[in-house]
């Protein structure tokens, strides 16, 4: 079986999944049994991919035998390769973590309705992420993230409550104009150059006027920045993804902003290398990690907060793009899978504190650390890498962005090296107010009354109950694996950061992509 059969399984194995669980209908443990096949098939199929990908190979598939400029061609480089592992990983985790809760079948918050959707519609939001990172052409990311944004309103909104409902309503708004945008971009893009191919587009942009270049890469750039939460684009997401229940949370917080950052990284380096933006960039990576951050500190909840924090370090990724050097995409792209892996963590384990104390609010909780001990180095250690605490992964790739940004040596370079600190120094500060708060003080838990409010609970009492909550093993043993995979990120960041400097090599190499996708896709 040659490598590039593979290829297109990231996708079609999901939305094959997706139908088979449609037709299973109620059939609750089918239905999981065939989602978990599929999602652990496909773990396994990215990380054969990664390994070739490794190996400085790009694997071009032009999909039904046609050739790259008259059909759809799909494209595995390392860039591709490592986010596809990433975010099958994380959402393997996510799965097995809704079967344990079992909101999978029944919204718990809610009272029992069975929503036998939640599975086809996670396999379809895996395979619009796949679709995304392996497109070569424009058209099918735009395909990809409208497939994300079609899953993604359904799994926010989950039970139809009140709450829920408006949060997915201001997200569908937000998330169709970038689409809107896109549209617009792409429409653009085909009548000045009559391709939407990245790598014919690679070529043929470059004789356009500037004037033409300058507004079509604006386009695209706000489109991308909308869906990645680049400010002042980045309002919408804490406000729709605090309501969702935890898993839901932890694939959005994972998943979903990355695509546009790797539709940054992909469309910058490929088709607009000039750098015309970056100034624009770099400011907004700026305003991005300090609003994001200075947000967090005034949150009392800890999903809140961590949505707030997501938003933050979107600015870190976009300060590695804006820089434009090797170092800086390298630290970028290792900044991602970092990233996408910590906050699905942290949202997972603030899953666990909810099931335990009642609440996600700092108000009403306290003393977990006594109480549960295990649920708190749970949640310390992604805690501890989210804020940059050397030698875990999230030190290092901070490291490497400010050498990308020393090595930059522009005004604008060292303004980001000075936010950076200072964002990394206010993330160690929201950090600590949650342990302080949430795991540090006296018991204290939530117990919900009956007209909807919300009774502390202290002392003795709160002891009691948070002990007659224990945790079901099928929530603990998927966060734990995914707490222990951040860490070996840490283990393993040499051998990684050597992979990112090789996939940053091969993003400058337009002539090489160019080459391989039109000279390999059409056998």
């Amino acid at each position: 079986m040659n490598a590039t059969d593979l290829v297109p399984l990231p996708v079609v194995l999901p939305l094959i999944g997706a139908g088979l669980t449609v037709v299973a209908g109620r059939h609750t443990h089918l239905q999981r049994f065939v989602t978990a096949l599929v999602l652990g098939s496909v773990v396994v199929i990215n990380a054969l991919l990664l390994a070739v990908a490794a190996r400085g190979d790009r694997l071009v598939l032009g999909v039904g035998g046609w050739h790259p400029v008259d059909g759809v061609v799909l494209v595995v480089d390392r860039l591709s390769a490592l986010m596809l592992l990433v975010s099958s990983v994380v959402t393997f985790a996510v799965m097995l973590y809704a079967i344990g809760e079992g909101r999978a079948s029944d919204d718990v918050e809610d009272g029992g309705a069975p929503l036998p959707i939640f599975h086809p519609t996670l396999l379809v939001l895996a395979a619009g992420v796949a679709t995304t990172f392996l497109s070569g052409d424009l058209f099918h990311i735009y395909v990809g993230f409208e497939m994300l944004l079609f899953a993604s309103f359904v799994l926010l909104t989950l039970g139809g409550t009140e709450s829920r409902v408006r949060a997915g309503a201001n997200y569908v708004v937000v998330n169709l104009l970038s689409s809107v945008i896109f549209l617009l971009a792409i429409g653009l893009v085909y009548a000045a150059t009559g391709t939407v191919d990245l790598a014919q587009l690679a070529g043929r942009l470059d004789a356009l006027s500037p004037q033409t270049s300058l507004l079509l890469q604006g386009l695209l750039l706000v489109g991308f920045c909308i869906k990645a939460a680049v400010f002042p684009m980045s309002g919408w997401l804490p406000d729709s993804y605090p309501t969702a229940p935890a898993p839901v949370t932890a694939v959005f917080a994972g998943l979903l902003t990355k695509v546009g950052v790797y539709s940054l990284i992909r469309t910058q380096t490929l088709l607009f290398p000039d750098g015309r933006y970056d100034t624009v960039l770099m400011w907004a990576a700026l305003l991005t990690m300090l609003v994001g951050i200075l947000g967090a500190v005034a949150q009392d909840d800890i999903k809140r907060l961590l949505s707030f924090t997501l938003v933050s370090h979107i600015g870190y990724l976009v300060f590695g793009i804006a820089v434009g050097n090797e170092t800086g995409l390298s630290s970028a792209i290792f900044y991602a899978a970092h990233h996408i892996t910590i906050q699905t963590c942290l949202f997972l384990v603030t899953g666990l504190v909810e099931v335990r104390g009642g609440s996600t609010s700092l108000s009403h909780l306290g003393g977990f650390l006594r109480m549960a001990p295990g649920l708190a180095l749970l949640f310390f250690v992604p805690a501890l890498n989210l804020a940059g605490i050397p030698p875990l992964s999230g030190f290092l790739g901070k490291v490497g962005l400010l050498q990308a940004g020393a090595q930059a040596g522009t005004t604008e370079g060292y303004v980001l090296l000075g936010g950076s600190l200072l964002t990394s120094l206010l993330t160690l500060y929201a950090i600590s107010r949650v342990w302080g708060r949430a795991f540090w003080r006296s018991a204290r838990a939530a117990l919900p009354g009956e007209d909807g409010t919300v009774v502390d609970v202290v002392g003795e009492q709160a002891e009691e109950l948070v002990a007659s909550r224990p945790l079901p093993l099928g929530l603990v043993l998927p966060t734990a694996a995914l707490v222990v995979v951040s860490c070996l990120l840490s283990v393993v960041a040499g051998p990684l950061f050597g992979y990112t400097d090789a996939a940053a090599r091969q993003l400058g190499d337009r002539p090489g992509y160019v080459n391989d996708v039109l000279g390999i896709g059409g056998r």
